[in-house]
């Protein structure tokens, strides 16, 4: 599993209204009917965005993203008919391998979370430019692109990545993304990084930190499994 992100060149905003998003929406189909990659989650966000993904083959995830961003690029600066404005991107995407396990959980969450955390969305549920509302919304031909996880979706999904974030949880991945380390288990991510050729830090490693205890409805506590 890999986390994929990328923003706008000098934190320039890449979508400025709905028919920016609708937009990539479509670049992000194109892609996916081009080069299909099994998407677990998405969330766009007006300056950047993040996939996580789930790869086949090792050329996957560099011909899908390195198609997708190219395309929407060349499309989005040729709509604004600002050729001379630079590049769109502030670069190629960045990634950032996964463990398969609560860890996966924690950063779908961390995903989905943008929106509420950048206080665009009360619920992130409600963002209408995420997976979350592909699959609860449609359009139809976005939903189908969405593969399942590999790992169960906790009881109350939705109620867990609404509650407040242990600042111990986000700076974990913070960490990572910083760092370019594997996002896991202390032996996973160390063979990981080996694996791939990745810096491993010197540094301690461990599971994510537990959700905080949240209630629901009906007053028990809200667990991430």
């Amino acid at each position: 599993m890999y986390h994929i992100w990328n923003r706008g060149a000098g934190r320039l905003r890449l979508f400025k209204k709905d028919d920016d998003y609708l937009a990539f929406q479509q670049v992000l189909l194109e892609a996916h009917q081009r080069h299909p990659l099994r998407l677990l989650d998405w969330c766009l966000m007006p300056n950047h965005w993040h996939f996580v993904v789930f790869p086949e083959t090792d050329t996957q995830v560099s011909d899908f993203f390195r198609w997708l961003t190219h395309s929407h690029a060349m499309r989005a600066i040729t709509h604004r008919r600002v050729l001379g404005m630079g590049p769109l991107y502030q670069g190629r995407f960045k990634s950032l391998p996964v463990q398969a396990d609560e860890h996966l959980l924690t950063l779908l969450r961390y995903v989905q979370r943008n929106p509420v955390r950048a206080k665009l969305a009360k619920h992130a549920a409600q963002w209408r430019w995420g997976s979350e509302w592909a699959r609860s919304h449609g359009p139809a031909e976005l939903a189908a692109i969405l593969s399942a996880w590999p790992v169960a979706r906790p009881r109350r999904w939705a109620a867990w990545v609404d509650a407040p974030e242990r600042s111990p949880e986000t700076e974990m991945i913070r960490v990572c993304v910083r760092r370019s380390s594997p996002l896991g288990a202390a032996d996973w991510a160390r063979q990981t990084a080996a694996r791939l050729e990745l810096p491993w830090p010197l540094r301690p490693r461990g599971r994510p930190a537990k959700t905080p205890a949240a209630t629901g409805d009906d007053g028990k506590e809200l667990r991430p499994l």
